[in-house]
């Protein structure tokens, strides 16, 4: 622990923890494996377990539970809420870094077990699949003969070969993906899952999948779900739509951009000021996302080496944001709302080495 701690902050915002050896890895890493192992029990295996057994006699279906059931307190009427939070969990981590084909492939380490031969315990592939299949689309030919097509294809679940559905036994990274922010919906009743949250947990857990350390690669999933978790806990304000307008909500850092901005940039401030441009068109995606969204994969995990090497992760993150607007004050100063807008939703610049250097000379300079 002492040694983390040092490693921690002796890592320098311009240089990075190193990829070789499994460091970066470590760094990030909370290890409780053995109690994410009983969340996969809890909230996946035995749900699935009680769904095939309801129903099975009279009795259960007239007096204790059924599918009609109104009573919050139903089985059947918590799997059916906790199927609409899937769905749109699904829809999201289908498409999760769509220009990487790391997401869509099969992982070295599926989970066993959910997976396990012996017993055919639902995945949660199969119950996307089967929650979807009253959507299926159903025509008929002239002859009368009625052809159902696979869920699947009836809404447009598998675009292209690369999300075609995996044999038995494999699952791809995505799908280990969806399980992390399930069980994180399940576990979190308050805030469940918000789109964006995905976007979050993709540069975690490829960091740990991709370990050159089998050992600890083979965990990904579980040290992925703690280490999201914790981050979470600093960052999940800024998901909750009642605390927008809190100093702890999203509304108060994005105009804690446009006030340090101010400070350090009167006059690129005026212009924004001047042509009606808010921090919200642009800065609640960088905030919310931690700027997953403005760069290449590799250099957002190198953008969140030095975030997550700083005790005030977030203030720092503000002061990369007000770093990235000085570095192109050229180019807005010279243009328009139109250019101007279109700068900021596609950010110019990708040496994520100068704009940090920028952000440390601004925190150097406060």
């Amino acid at each position: 622990p002492h040694t983390l701690h040092r490693n921690r902050s002796d890592c320098f915002p311009l240089v990075g923890i190193p990829f070789e050896g499994g460091i970066r890895a470590l760094c990030w890493k909370v290890s409780r494996r053995e109690v994410y192992s009983q969340f996969l029990k809890e909230m996946i295996i035995q749900p699935g377990i009680a769904k095939a057994n309801l129903g099975l006699s009279r009795e259960d279906v007239t007096l204790e539970d059924h599918p009609l059931n109104p009573n919050p307190d139903s089985r059947w009427n918590t799997y059916f809420k906790d199927n609409e939070i899937l769905l749109q969990i699904d829809k999201d981590v289908r498409r999760l870094y769509p220009d990487m084909a790391f997401f869509q492939r099969p992982t070295e380490y599926p989970c066993q077990l959910i997976l396990d031969p012996q017993n055919d315990y639902e995945t949660l592939r199969r119950r996307v699949e089967q929650t979807t299949l009253k959507a299926q689309t159903v025509n008929c030919n002239r002859s009368g003969v009625t052809n159902v097509s696979s869920p699947g294809k009836a809404l447009n679940l598998y675009p292209s070969n690369e999300y075609e559905v995996l044999p038995n036994g494999s699952e791809a990274h995505w799908e280990v993906v969806e399980r992390i922010l399930f069980i994180y919906a399940k576990l979190n009743p308050g805030i469940a899952y918000v789109q964006g949250m995905n976007e979050i947990v993709g540069p975690v857990y490829y960091t740990f999948a991709t370990d050159p350390n089998s050992e600890w690669k083979e965990h990904a999933e579980a040290d992925t779900f703690f280490c999201f978790t914790n981050l979470m806990s600093e960052n999940r304000d800024n998901f909750i739509k009642s605390l927008d307008d809190s100093q702890c909500g999203i509304t108060y850092k994005m105009e804690s951009v446009y006030s340090m901005l101010k400070d350090k940039d009167m006059e690129l401030y005026l212009k924004l000021e001047e042509q009606n441009i808010k921090p919200q068109y642009f800065t609640f995606r960088w905030l919310t996302l931690l700027l997953s969204q403005e760069f290449l994969l590799p250099d957002v995990i190198r953008i969140w080496d030095t975030l997550f090497s700083d005790q005030d992760r977030f203030h720092f993150l503000i002061l990369v944001c007000c770093a990235m607007l000085i570095l192109i004050r050229a180019n807005l100063l010279a243009g328009d709302f139109t250019s101007n807008m279109r700068l900021l939703q596609d950010y110019p610049i990708s040496d994520v080495h100068t704009i940090l250097t920028k952000a440390k000379e601004l925190q150097d300079n406060s």
